[in-house]
This record gives C-alpha cells, structure tokens and sequence, in this order.
C-alpha cells in the first residue's frame, strides 16, 4: 500500500496538499504559462520535478512535527529534481534549485551530487508520480534556438523560472485559500479592448475644453496608430512635450497587440508619480477591470488585485521602469514570476531618455532578445530620442527600429510653444537669477540638486516674493502631491506663484508654466524642462525657457560629460540649436555614446558576459571580487536600476502622523513580515544616502524600525513643512 506523500500542511479545512497533485497541476500551469514561448514541455517536466525531494522520508516527518506552528520543515527539497532533470533540462534545471531561494550561478549544478537517500526518495516520488520517470530518461527539453545563442537561454531561463514560480506559488496559494483551483484571468479579446479604448477616447474628446495643440495631436495619433498593423519589432515614437504621447502610445500597442495577436500591454514609465498619472489615463479608457498599476505605492483593493499586482495578469499593466527591468535582471521568486507575462506582450517604455547609460547594453540587448525570440514588440517614447540604434548592441538587429512619425522634425516645429534664452555668457549670480523669477508672476525654477534648490528658495525668499513652493525628494510622497496638487490650483487660477524644483518635476508631470528657468544640464533635461513651459499651448506669445549656469554653483560629477557635449551642440548663436532640434539632438546622442566609450564601458561588458555564463546572481548582487567568496561581490559590477545608496526613512511630522505611528507599531510588533503595512507607509517615506544616515549627527534622530541602518528608519528629527528633511539645518538654530 503506497504510503501517502503531502507537500504542504493543512489549510483552514483541515485538508493538507498532497505531493502528486502539486506538483501536476504545477506542471500543467507552468506548461500553459511557457507554450506562447516555445518551452511548455521544458516548464511541464520542471513543474513535475520541482518538489520531488519531498518525497524523502524525513522531510515527511518534520511537516508533520511543525504543523500547526510557524516553524519551518527545512531541508532540501529542490536538489533532488535539479540533479535529475539536468540531463534532459540542461542548466534550465538551474530553475528546480532557485525556486525558493533565487537563481544561482550556473556552476551550482555541477556541484549537485548524490545523497545518500535518494534512490529511496525517488523510488517513493516515481510511486506517487510514476509519469515523471520518462520524462527524466527522455529527449532533450530545451527548444533548439535557445542551445544556439547563450543570451537567449539565458532569457529563455528566465522566463521558464518565472513560470514554473508562478504556477508553484498559485497552485499552493490556492490550497491555503481551500480552492479547487488557482484564480486566473481569462483570455484577453484585445481587439475589443482597442474598440473600447477608441470610443471612450473619442467621447472624451468631444466633451474637454479644446486646447490650440489639439489638430496637431489628432493628426499624430492618427498617423501613428495607422501603423499599428506593422509586424512584430522595434518602434520609435519621438514627439514633443504635450503631444499626447501617453494616449497615442497606448492606441498603437492596443492596435498593434489585436492585430499580431499579442496578449497584453505593459507600459513602463521612470517615475511613480508618471505611473499614478498615466493609469488614471487608461482606467478612465478602458475601465478599471483592465489596468493593472504595479509599484510600490500602488493600493490594491482585494486579493484578486494583489495577486495580479504579483505576476501582472492582467491586460494592460502600468508598472516603472525600475520594476520592470530590476525584474527582469533579478534573480529572486517574488521578482521573477511575472516575467513569464512578458512573452507576446507589447511594451511600452516612455521617457526612454532616462534609463541608465551604464545599463543600455544590458538593458537593449534584453530588449533584442525578447523581439527576435519571444514575440514582443517594443515601443520607444521620448521626446528626446537616444540614437540607440548606433551602439554596437543594436546594430546586429534582424530589422531596424521603425520610425512611427514620417517627419520628425515638422511634428517638433508645429507643436513648438516656447522660445529658449540663454544665461550663460557672462554667467550670472544665482542671486540675479532668482531676482528675475521673483519678477514673473509665474514661474518654476528647476535646479540640479536638493542643496542647489533649498539655496535658490532661501533667495527667492529673500527678495520678498510670495506664495513660493519647493519640490525635492527631501520631502515624502503625500507632501510632494500635496504641493503639486496646490500648484496645479494657483496656476488654473492664474494665481501668482513661484516653484523651485529638482529634475523630479520634468519627466512627464503635468504642470503649465508661464515661464521655466532650468539650471545648465544635459539636453534632455533641459527639453524635458521646457515641456513645462505654456504645455497646452495656449500662449500666444509662446512660453520663456531661460538657460542659466550660475557661476557661485558648479555642475554636479555625474552630469559633467553630458552638459560639456551639450554645451558643443546647443547654446545660443548661428552655429548652435536649441535642446528640441531634431537633428542636434541626434548629434548630441551619438556624440555623448562615443565620448564615454559605451559599446566597451565595464559594468554593461561585464553584465553581458555574465549573463552569457548564465551567473545569475553575479548579475543581480555583482561578480565575486578578487579573493573569491569570502571577499564579497562587486555590487558596482551589478545590474541596478538605482545606483543611489538609500536607506527608507518615515516621516511622522507631515500629517497623519497617528495613522503612521500605527503603522509602525503594527510592523514592529510583526517583526516587518506584513508587506501590507509596508506598502501603507510608501506615501510617508524619504530616500536618504547612506552617507547621511551614518553621519553621527543624524544617526541619533533615526530610530530603527526593521533593521539597522540597513533597514527601515523611523526619522524622530524635525520635518520641514516646505522643505521636508533638511539636513543641512541640523544641529543649527535657525528657521529653516
């Protein structure tokens, strides 16, 4: 009589899982999950495998002796399957032994070796499983394209982990909820979603105040839409500020998905703030049945919402880029399992000037893999256009990124609604420049640090100008919305006000300036100012952008090479263009690859190479340093998305400071292990450097709520009602 084999304790029903279940119907999730990439049979044959070292008698015996607590079973149960299945899997066994703990490097097979129990496991998992034996014993798994290329297994890999994951984590979710079966949403008729989406746009157009740029957006969504039948690929959509990129982006990938049958788009965007706005836009489109927002601030209502929020099912999902790409190059479960989502979707990414140089040639060839092998298609928007297609990374594509707009550089002149003046010969004093924003009735002054901005507020300040606002990320998230809320209202109101902001403000949020003063940058960044400048166009007189580089400040380190190749291309006089020329602009891109030797900078060459050896987890946490494994790993050397070294701080002092207090009560008392709580106490967090943090001074104001200083911080120093955290007042008696 076959002795009974469980995979999980008992749920609220008194009912535990058995082992042969789990794991079948993992597999047959995770082979539905693979089939639109080529690899269900891989991920079915995983599936089956990933729990066989259950079966091992003692790992029996500690399930039952720790039901009913909270104590762990322990042992290794995922070895077993690794070992085994390598033969006919390959390295994607690497799959089976990461599926709890994240992907290792590739070397962690060879070091699997026998136990001395498992022959009897596996004689007591082929008597609960006998189908898994032929599969051990059978043809080789991994599809053909995937052996001939080691980035494309390598992203083969990742996807066929992220499936096996996700149908792990279903299956089981599903026992504890005492289901039948996993919550899955149904199949998406993209085609009517394109038609909904269209007739919602339509009826909202005929009913908003009409704005001078309307004919031209019209036009351009049109023209780009029109395209959507092209076949599966790269695609660039390069339009101005306020050209309404962020409806037109999402017509063509609607389109485009329906008619090369795609199964979702997922729009990626740099900021949070960009997330929130744009999700907003598509539930108001499409329903709010369909939108799927994905980040950390994100409230998500039920169960269904979270679990989908997990592994993005969901048609169309509005996530960041930080999201979308530290997932994609992670190597941890909970990252991973959506990635499988990823096959046959379109992606959209905007604001694409702001991903990370030192991260293009990873991030690109990421991209060129999932075309070329997995069915995607990406669409590029910006404004400002990188020339990606002449690094070295790009240039070996199958077919050339497209073109969306037939003339470029007609669009930019037709929706141009600003004139740029230059202060940077002879270079004024910041003191002049704020002098001259005190004398516009409205005005936003963009600047290229916190201290440049709490600097520049103190002057204004000092001129004797009111209604002055400050935006940095000093401040918390609710106090920034509540400030851009407030500013939104003084100038629909034509209210007199002043704003000094870091570059948080340019990337896509939604403001109408007057006039805009942008501290020398690189051109993107000044571009991206000027689109705060008369946005809808309603300005006869068009909008002021004025250029300044003061001469008591200096340009920060990490801006240094980008604003001297600016300086060459943009500028007043004959020889030189404004930040929003075409052609300059291109120029400007080539012109700054080549000056930092990006095809052969070390950390993307070193990412590409370790993803070629398939060393997960030196690309994620970075490669051993020399010494080998007692002496670390080069996070330097790592795929990270933000290379800023933070530590998340609470702040009590904005508002709802009983509300936050209880959050951290609740997280203490549950040592951190409610994600819940965490994602409640987003909007009240400050990102602080390290640096800061340690210093003595401010290390006895933060108190550690999760960790030490590596942890969370609950800030006990003074909150700054207009500049948030200021610590550069700490210590000092003074107002600010």
């Amino acid at each position: 009589m076959a002795v009974s084999l469980w995979a999980h304790s008992v749920n609220d029903a008194g009912a535990r899982h058995g082992l042969a279940d789990h794991v079948r119907r993992t597999a047959e999730l995770a082979r539905r999950f693979a089939e639109p990439f080529g690899a269900g049979p891989l991920a079915e044959a995983l599936g089956l495998w990933h729990d066989a070292g259950k079966a091992d008698c003692g790992w029996q015996q500690r399930l039952l002796d720790v039901e009913g607590t909270d104590g762990p079973v322990g042992g290794n149960h995922k070895s077993l399957g690794a070992r085994v299945l390598r033969s006919v899997a390959g390295p994607m066994a690497l799959a089976i032994e990461g599926h709890h703990g994240g992907l290792p490097d590739v070397e962690a097979l060879t070091e699997l070796t026998e136990g001395d129990g498992d022959q009897q496991t596996l004689h007591r998992f082929y008597e609960a499983v006998p189908e898994a034996r032929a599969l051990a014993t059978g043809p080789v798994l991994v599809p053909a394209g995937w052996r001939r290329d080691p980035l494309v297994a390598e992203m083969g890999l990742r996807l066929v982990f992220s499936a096996l994951v996700d149908a792990d984590h279903l299956d089981t979710a599903a026992h504890f909820a005492c289901a039948e079966n996993p919550v899955l949403a149904p199949d998406t008729d993209m085609a009517g979603l394109a038609a909904r989406f269209e007739e919602t746009r339509r009826r909202l157009l005929s009913g908003r105040l009409s704005s001078p740029v309307d004919e031209v957006r019209e036009k351009l969504y049109q023209e780009v839409v029109g395209k959507a039948p092209g076949p599966l690929g790269i695609y660039k959509l390069p339009a101005p500020t306020g050209a309404g990129k962020t409806i037109t982006g999402a017509g063509f990938a609607l389109h485009h998905a329906a008619h090369n049958r795609q199964r979702r788009v997922i729009i990626a965007v740099p900021l949070i703030a960009i997330t929130e706005q744009n999700a907003e836009v598509y539930r108001t489109l499409l329903g709010k049945d369909v939108v799927l927002e994905h980040h950390s601030n994100a409230e998500l209502d039920d169960d269904r919402a979270r679990l989908g929020a997990e592994n993005w099912d969901a048609p169309v999902v509005v996530t960041t880029t930080v999201q979308l790409f530290d997932s994609l190059f992670g190597r941890k479960p909970a990252r991973s399992r959506k990635l499988h989502r990823l096959a046959g979707a379109v992606i959209v990414l905007d604001e694409v000037q702001l991903l990370p140089m030192p991260l293009l040639a990873p991030i690109l060839d990421a991209l060129k893999v999932l075309v070329e092998h997995f069915r995607v298609t990406v669409v590029l928007t910006s404004a400002t256009q990188p020339a990606f297609e002449t690094l070295g990374v790009w240039r070996s594509l199958r077919r050339r990124p497209v073109c969306l707009v037939e003339d470029p550089a007609a669009l930019f002149t037709a929706l141009r609604r600003v004139d740029y003046r230059w202060s940077i010969s002879p270079r004024p004093q910041l003191e002049e420049v704020a002098g001259q924003a005190a004398e516009q009735d409205q005005a936003l002054v963009v600047v290229n640090t916190v201290d440049q901005a709490r600097r520049f507020l103190r002057l204004l300040d000092a001129t004797g100008a009111g209604h002055v606002w400050h935006l940095s990320t000093r401040m918390c998230q609710a106090h920034r919305r509540d400030v851009l809320a407030r500013i939104r209202a003084a100038l629909a109101e034509g209210d007199p006000i002043q704003v000094v902001s870091t570059q948080l403000i340019e990337a896509g949020v939604d403001v109408d300036f007057p006039t805009v003063f942008r501290a020398l940058a690189p051109a993107e960044s000044l571009q991206q100012a000027a689109g705060r400048a008369n946005r809808e166009g309603r300005r006869p007189e068009g909008g002021q952008v004025v250029v300044f580089d003061a001469a008591d400040t200096t340009i920060p380190a990490f801006y240094r090479t980008a604003v001297g190749i600016c300086r060459v291309h943009f500028g007043p006089g004959v020889d030189k263009a404004d930040p929003d020329n075409v052609d300059a602009l291109d120029s400007y891109y080539r012109h700054l690859y080549q000056a930092i030797d990006l095809d052969h900078a070390e950390r993307g060459r070193t990412i590409q190479d370790n993803r070629a050896r398939l060393r997960f987890q030196a690309v994620a946490d970075g490669p051993l340093r020399d010494g080998g494994a007692g002496a670390g790993r080069d996070a330097a050397l790592a795929f990270r998305m933000l290379d800023d070294d933070t530590v998340p701080v609470v702040v009590t002092g904005y508002r709802d400071t009983d509300h936050v207090t209880g959050l951290l009560d609740q997280i203490r008392a549950t040592h951190g292990a409610r994600r819940d709580l965490f994602r409640a106490l987003q909007p009240y967090l400050v990102s602080l450097p390290r640096h800061l943090v340690t210093d003595p001074a401010l290390a006895a104001l933060c108190r550690p709520v999760v960790g030490e200083h590596g942890g969370l911080l609950e800030w006990c120093g003074d909150y700054d009602q207009r500049l948030g955290i200021d610590e550069g007042q700490i210590g000092k008696d003074s107002v600010w």
